[in-house]
């Protein structure tokens, strides 16, 4: 074999592969994609049969000039970037510019190696069977990124027009948004429901001690709504007698779950660790390209992490059923492998994500991982291995109590008999080992009344989203796929469309005017079952069932029809803005809701005149409140006024409350001086670019800044006026930068 290339998108994989192959290999790193739409153009002539216009990525020119140097003389290309559709477009674009100007006889051979796992045993078997460029994918791909482009570079513009400048709409991150705000609308309307709870603990000849709950009265569903209901019930179950009426015991099992995908892996790093979608597809991307894992070499941990497929190839199961029976014991072995069905929607384009080896359990891994590292590891190990283990089984007893044969309480006990699989994992509903152990029990028995606890209690709204039930949420609807779903969440949060607050999502006010003015302008767009068939139609290019023009034909005979109405229909909000019930506090006109760059804001409604603003709030109803403001106790120094606090894009600050008349601001300060040496300045509060605090010195020469969060603790050993804030929870420590005291 001569000299080849193989190029691959990221700098670390490329080293990792680099140290699989021989001298005859020379890899190189497209950092990403290295040719996309343009940015200030839509780029895509829709006379034309929707060509569109591909322009080198901008900071890529010497990327490529790499790769065509190294192309030259080679024997053959491997193109090996990501095994899916977005690799696949890669590709496609470094061949592209491999080719470009050259005669068809220089051309080198390319073809398409998919690495499912970067191990040298997955490499070398790709790399001996190489596959050919995929057309189809490809289309599927632009015809991904041309939707994609249509709706954004259609939508923004006019959204930019009726509401505020800068704004962005899209055809999968408006629908996510959709979701949120009308889970939010959902939980507004709620109207609670009263209801109460009988519970009685019961004693039997022999202990334990055992609860029963009340679950029907005279053979009818219990129903009781209201006190006047509940206390005479109460009081004739205290006097009652008790009798068991009847007694089942059965034995039950629970199977193990399946292997790892995208969308459960994020939902798990979240609920386990509160990993957001992007951190945990970020952690899994670096598993999957190679750990430089010491004495025992480089290796990919992981096999490709963006996938929807719980299929597993027969020797990774091989390999885990020997794992169990060498770790557990052969009991733990159940007769025949576990296989798992696809959803129908999956592509089962990869396999489930999955260690890579049997022999890189996460104990003999972890000094060469950080923390993070190793907690994603050891989830994705603990899953697979679990998903070829024997299910757990259970003893559970049900028993039926009779209170003067009239009131139906209920017990249910369950024992384990064998752990099975929750030996390694325990999923969301498995945390329960033993829910209860009933004492001995036989029919006609009468038990004594130890207790009897009567609870009102209310209906509960649905819960908001977190990051891991929305990531479910859309792949339960068909929204998006598996490598669609960090970058979702991440744009919605970006463009200020939702919030997250105590780990859930709350839509802006700004997300609910767009949501509202796209719903009623673009059915199609934002309706849930069109943006999942969509998905399906582009799976069907993939399978070659669908052509690219003709589907964005079809979307675009409807959606520029929609488009034309809704330039001159689409209610304009800046001409009229959502009123409140608020008053301005100068000249009592109403307030109303503007959008600016940040967002929400209360404007006075007889502007220009009145020229009051202020920042948006909601009550604990979700309806526009007046801000409370905290007033320092230093006055205006251009105009004695108040000075009131502002949070602004770039962190609170002091400003005059006599605003536009006087413009006057001070930065917010922390109390304390610089710590630098013969500084004069004070250590004052800002934020960046991303919304995250940091401190720095009032005097912009001085190069005093600080990154962790600083208290006003002054340090105990060396009488520093602030100590920062270090770790989480238990962890927490308050640390001097100044002497490393750290308690």
């Amino acid at each position: 074999m001569g000299k080849a290339l193989l190029v691959v998108e990221s700098p670390a994989k490329a080293r990792t592969l680099s140290r699989y192959l021989g001298p005859d290999f020379v890899v190189k790193a497209t950092v990403g994609h290295v040719k996309d739409l343009p940015q200030n153009a839509l780029g895509v002539n829709v006379e034309k049969g929707f060509s569109p216009s591909y322009r080198l990525i901008r900071g890529k020119t010497k990327v490529l000039q790499a790769i065509r140097s190294a192309a030259e003389g080679v024997d053959a290309v491997y193109l090996a970037s990501d095994p899916d559709r977005e690799g696949e477009a890669i590709a496609w674009h470094v061949a592209e510019e491999i080719s470009r100007g050259r005669k068809k006889e220089d051309i080198p051979p390319f073809y398409r190696v998919l690495l499912h796992e970067i191990t040298k045993g997955g490499v070398k078997k790709a790399l001996e069977s190489p596959l050919r460029l995929d057309r189809k994918r490809y289309e599927s791909q632009l015809a991904r990124r041309i939707l994609d482009r249509l709706v954004g570079y259609e939508l923004s513009p006019l959204l930019w027009r009726k509401v505020s400048a800068g704004l962005s709409a899209g055809r999968v991150q408006s629908v996510a948004v959709a979701l949120v705000v009308d889970r939010e609308r959902e939980i507004q309307a709620f109207d609670a429901t009263e209801y109460w709870v009988f519970q009685v603990a019961l004693d039997a000849e022999k202990p334990p001690q055992f609860n029963a709950r009340l679950t029907q009265i005279e053979g009818e569903k219990a129903t009781v709504s209201s006190e006047a209901q509940a206390k005479p019930l109460q009081a004739a179950l205290e006097k009652a007698v008790y009798k068991v009426r009847g007694v089942k015991t059965e034995e039950k099992k629970r199977h193990a779950l399946p292997p790892l995908i995208t969308s459960t892996m994020q939902q798990d790093a979240h609920r386990l660790y509160r990993f957001s979608a992007k951190k945990t597809m970020s952690i899994a991307q670096r598993l999957y390209e190679g750990m430089d894992l010491g004495p025992m070499g480089t290796h990919g941990l992981i096999t490709y992490m963006r996938t929807d497929s719980t299929r597993v190839a027969d020797e990774a199961i091989f390999g885990a059923r020997g794992y169990v029976e060498k770790a557990f014991g052969k009991e733990f072995l159940p007769p025949k492998p576990n296989y798992y069905k696809n959803k129908k929607s999956a592509q089962d384009a990869h396999e489930a994500i999955r260690p890579t080896s049997m022999g890189h359990s996460p104990a003999a891994v972890q000094q060469y991982l950080d923390r993070d590292m190793y907690r994603l590891y050891r989830l994705v190990w603990n899953r697979f291995i679990a998903s070829q283990m024997a299910p757990a089984r259970f003893d559970v007893t049900s028993v039926q109590v009779l209170a003067d044969e009239k009131w139906l309480f209920e017990s249910t006990g369950r024992q384990m008999l064998f752990e099975g699989f929750l030996k390694v994992f325990k999923s969301v509903d498995t945390e329960e080992d033993d829910v209860a152990i009933l004492p001995p029990l036989a029919k006609g028995q009468e038990l004594k009344l130890s207790d009897l606890d009567a609870k009102q209690q209310f209906t509960q709204p649905p819960s908001r989203f977190s990051e891991g039930t929305l990531v479910k949420e859309l792949e339960k609807q068909g929204i998006g796929r598996p490598s669609t779903y960090a970058t979702i969440l991440s744009t919605i949060q970006d463009k200020q469309y939702v919030v997250r607050e105590k780990n859930r999502f709350f839509p802006t006010e700004l997300g609910s005017v767009v949501t509202d003015l796209l719903r009623d302008n673009f059915p199609n767009i934002m309706d849930v079952a069109f943006t999942a068939q969509m998905e399906e139609s582009l799976d069907k290019i993939e399978d070659g069932d669908t052509k690219r023009k003709d589907l964005l034909q079809q979307f675009w005979d409807k959606f520029s029809v929609s488009l034309d109405t809704a330039r001159t229909e689409m209610k304009n909000i800046k001409q009229e803005p959502k009123k409140t019930d608020l008053k301005c506090p100068r000249c009592e006109s109403i307030l109303v809701i503007r959008f600016g760059k940040n967002g929400a804001f209360l404007a006075c409604s007889a502007f220009p005149e009145c020229r009051t603003t202020m920042p948006y709030v909601r009550d604990e109803n979700g309806k526009p409140a007046m801000p409370k403001e905290e007033i320092s106790d230093e006055k205006c120094s251009e105009c004695e006024g108040q000075m009131v606090l502002r949070d602004g894009r770039f962190g609170r600050f002091w400003a005059c409350a006599d605003y536009p008349n006087c413009k006057n601001t001070q930065p917010y300060s922390m109390g304390f001086g610089c710590p630098r040496e013969k500084c004069e300045g004070h250590v004052v509060e800002k934020k960046s670019k991303k919304g995250s605090l940091y401190y720095r010195c009032s005097i912009k020469e001085c190069d005093f800044v600080a990154f962790s969060k600083l208290t006003t603790t002054p340090c105990p050993k060396c009488a520093l006026p602030f100590m920062e804030e270090k770790g989480r929870g238990q962890k927490k420590t308050l640390t001097c930068s100044r002497c490393g005291f750290s308690e």
